[in-house]
């Protein structure tokens, strides 16, 4: 069966459970993703993995997918190469019945929008409706604890590449790094070129006292994200991606719902300021940026003391 991947980030880690079910269900999954993308679905064991450069048209997709004789196709939103699906014949072309995929299909899935409260369910419904066992442990596990050999540094990746309304202040990203620095732990930095470029500005505030990353892309952050145990971050791609490669995050949220859009795992702690207009999902506030101004720094820093006091 041949899966196309979504596109974002988040999107891809929230779909994974449902990955790791069709495997367990021995459908034989050979994920379509764009090629940015391999190692992140390389690292599921069991998993074939077929690339496409990005930004591709579906046309030059389709004549790829069309050497392969594939039966069936799962998606769950509308790209150029779940466009592909139907210009290379795929003759079962499954997935939920949403604008402007159904067009798409051969066979919708209704999904249940009350049983949705949280992203994940959204995709594992598609694999029930297939019959497949989805709601099992081994599907929602991280790949594995961290690498030794830097367990003991802290990740903080105070930018966010969903907008600039998502990310927390310099000032207060400063209080809780100085008091990292002052309990003597090491700190990395990733360093984007999003949002408001937060981690550059820490790195001149801080100097010598913390090592910074320079990341273009996500999948350059990979290494880090499976050598790393805590992640310290806002709101962004960058969590989840962590929480897939076995970190333990720590997510400062604002006009995001936790409810619906936190991590997977037990483990990780979502710290967050709930106000009356929230959640909107902007990328940028049209009002005054509450969600973020009225998250005290004293609240996070308490948060980062227990986390840093587990064994």
């Amino acid at each position: 069966m041949l899966v196309i991947s979504p596109a974002r980030w988040d999107e891809a880690c929230f779909s994974t459970p449902s990955v790791r079910a069709l495997i367990a269900a021995r459908l034989d999954p050979l994920v379509l993703c764009a090629e940015e993308m391999r190692e992140f679905w390389q690292s599921i064991p069991g998993l074939e993995v077929m690339t496409h450069a990005s930004g591709a048209k579906a046309k030059l997709i389709a004549a790829d997918l069309a050497a392969k004789n594939f039966y069936s196709a799962l998606m769950w939103d509308a790209s150029p190469a779940a466009d592909a699906t139907r210009l290379a014949n795929i003759s079962n072309r499954i997935g939920p019945a949403i604008k402007p995929l159904k067009k798409i299909l051969t066979q919708a899935i209704a999904i249940d929008e009350a049983a949705t409260d949280h992203r994940v369910r959204f995709y594992l419904q598609t694999a029930m409706h297939m019959g497949v066992e989805s709601y099992l442990p081994d599907f929602f596990a991280p790949l594995g604890p961290p690498a030794a050999s830097r367990r003991e540094q802290i990740l903080l990746c105070p930018d966010s590449d969903f907008g600039v309304s998502h990310e927390w202040s310099l000032d207060r990203w400063l209080v809780i790094a100085r008091e990292l620095i002052d309990a003597g732990k090491k700190l990395l930095l990733i360093r984007t070129n999003t949002g408001r470029q937060l981690a550059s500005r820490m790195a001149e505030a801080l100097g010598d006292a913390v090592e910074c990353e320079d990341i273009v892309t996500a999948h350059e952050a990979f290494p880090l994200l499976t050598d790393h145990q805590l992640f310290i971050g806002a709101d962004g791609s960058m969590p989840h991606l962590a929480s897939h490669f076995g970190a333990t995050c720590m997510v400062l949220f604002g006009p995001n719902d936790p409810n619906w859009k936190r991590p997977l795992g037990k483990r990780h702690t979502v710290l967050r300021h709930h106000v009356e207009c929230a959640p909107c999902l902007l990328a940028k506030c049209p009002l005054d940026l509450r969600c973020q101004t009225e998250l005290d720094a004293s609240r996070v820093a308490k948060a980062v003391r227990e986390a840093i006091a587990k064994p």
